[in-house]
């Protein structure tokens, strides 16, 4: 990718841009500098540094990288146990605020309607960036990022979620008092 558009659509400084380019380049040994101005992913990760975009409305967000090809790997002599694995995960609790108000302010129909377009609305958008929600609580969401798969920019995802929740929400036309 060009350096001129990663700057720009990531708001980076040249510091910035030089470390992503350098865990690149010599620590992941993901890509190759060409000619001085353009990143050349040569493979092996899950996502290049800076992915496609997905427009929403009036805001970027990067895309969900496709999966990563399971290679076969050889059948084991002898079945052991996989080694222990740490993974880093991101979580997001998404809650209806105001809403034990609301709830006395509104018919039951009314505010389970409220709640399921609030929760559906937060459903797509995190699936969009491929966010698990581990657990409904009442009005609010427990959302996990970096499970069941991890992609280096989980935290990042849960932030461009959340404000792409918060966007959804604000043009959502729902009876709320």
């Amino acid at each position: 990718m060009i350096y001129s558009l990663l700057k720009q659509q990531f708001q980076l400084d040249e510091a910035a841009l030089e470390d992503g380019k350098n865990e690149r380049i010599a620590g992941q040994r993901l890509a190759v500098d060409e000619r001085g101005n353009v990143l050349v992913w040569t493979g092996g990760g899950t996502a290049a540094l800076a992915p496609p975009a997905i427009v929403g409305a009036g805001v970027q967000y990067p895309a969900t990288p496709a999966a990563p090809a399971v290679q076969a790997a050889p059948p084991a002599a002898s079945p052991s146990l996989p080694d222990a694995e740490r993974w880093q995960l991101t979580v997001l609790f998404c809650d209806l605020t105001a809403s034990t108000p609301r709830a006395s302010q509104l018919d039951p129909e009314d505010l389970r309607e409220v709640e399921q377009a609030y929760q559906d609305t937060c459903a797509t958008m995190i699936a969009r960036f491929d966010g698990h929600i581990a657990q409904y609580l009442g009005d609010g969401l427990l959302v996990y990022f970096g499970y069941p798969r991890a992609y280096e920019a989980d935290a990042q995802r849960a932030v461009w979620a959340g404000r792409g929740i918060e966007e959804a929400l604000g043009q959502l036309h729902m009876p709320l008092v």
